[in-house]
């Protein structure tokens, strides 16, 4: 293979040798699991894209390759998980993780050339809404851009990481049907946002597929935080028809919801049923603790940086959109529906 003008990364030579990057890391620090074939093969091909002499250029003062996380807002638990993923990451790839919190109003012309400027091999915007504008400046600067749940439905041409949204809230809804609930709420983030059309989308496929009509009010949109689910459960709990289970578009706004509950004097999951979404540690710290479909953020910060460092490197990709499976992980913030306060009918046959 041609040397690539640009230095060769740990990905580089691990998809020639067609082995992991793990297996390249092995050969590097000396470990002695790895078979003399393989050792041989990888040595080789270190040496054809010149990786040991970079690495000896690095020792002079040559910056490792560096990728940048743009997040729209401080750290939470949602963007936490998804840093530490690209971070494991970026070790393993040797990459620098740089982390920045950009709002818009920040994004101004010269934006995208900084970031060129300041050394920056690729972009990776998490939970971004970026403009036609930056997205033309980026491309201008000849910046890769990633993007990891996008707010907008991005361009064709953007590529983004995310995870089956869909899926996740019909597996939410149906649990909660099979526990007997009909009075089902969703209370999530911005109605623009791709991720929540999505779970909302879910949502309601599993309430008509059951035949349970959803009651005017009983799907609510905000933003992904805590104050929200405060907020939004309070609004619900003072309609009519009072729901007696939630899924909520995140973890915060699930535990913003238990504290409106908590305040209603309503018991979860005695009274209340809830369901969050992605699954971080405030999931399992949660009092009780929050049934949650599982989104796999630290994998899809480490896709994210594999995919950036992949276009960086002038490489094709092979969709411009990936999306992760979810799961469903049941805890003890749901229940069969109550006989006593807010009684629901059975849930309809085949669910469970």
């Amino acid at each position: 293979m041609p040397a690539s003008r640009r230095r060769a990364t740990l990905a580089t030579v691990a998809a020639s040798a067609g082995v992991s990057v793990a297996t390249v890391s092995k050969v590097l620090n000396g470990r002695s699991d790895v078979s003399a074939a393989t050792r041989s093969l990888v040595e080789s091909l270190l040496r054809q894209h010149n990786y040991v002499a970079s690495a000896q250029r690095r020792g002079e003062g040559a910056a490792l390759d560096t990728v940048e996380i743009e997040l729209d807002a401080d750290l939470n638990a949602y963007s936490t998980e998804i840093v530490q993923g690209a971070v494991r990451a970026g070790a393993e790839l040797d990459a620098a993780i740089v982390v920045s919190i950009r709002t818009n109003a920040d994004r101004s012309g010269a934006w995208a050339r900084g970031l060129v400027t300041a050394g920056r091999r690729a972009l990776i915007a998490v939970t971004g809404d970026l403009t036609a504008g930056q997205l033309a400046a980026l491309s201008r600067a000849q910046l890769p851009l990633v993007v990891i749940d996008p707010l907008n439905l991005p361009q064709a041409e953007v590529t983004s990481v995310g995870s089956t949204n869909f899926a996740g809230g019909l597996a939410a809804t149906q649990h909660l049907l099979a526990l007997g609930h009909r009075r089902i709420a969703y209370l999530g983030g911005p109605a623009t946002a791709a991720c929540n059309q999505a779970r909302m989308h879910g949502y309601r496929a599993a309430m008509e597929a059951a035949g349970a009509p959803v009651p005017p009010g009983h799907v609510r949109t905000g933003h992904f935080h805590y104050q929200d689910g405060v907020a939004g459960g309070a609004a619900l709990f003072d309609l009519p028809e009072v729901p007696t289970a939630i899924f909520a578009g995140c973890d915060e706004i699930a535990l913003g919801v238990m504290e409106a509950a908590r305040a209603r004097g309503l018991r979860v999951p005695e009274d209340l049923s809830i369901v969050g979404f992605d699954d971080t540690q405030v999931a399992r710290m949660a009092s009780p603790p929050l049934t949650t479909v599982r989104q796999p953020l630290r994998e899809m910060g480490g896709v994210a940086v594999r995919t950036a460092l992949r276009l960086a490197a002038g490489e094709r990709v092979d969709s411009h959109h990936v999306e992760l499976a979810t799961e469903l992980v049941v805890r003890g913030s749901t229940a069969p529906a109550s006989l006593g306060l807010g009684s629901t009918a059975p849930a309809s046959p085949g669910l469970g």
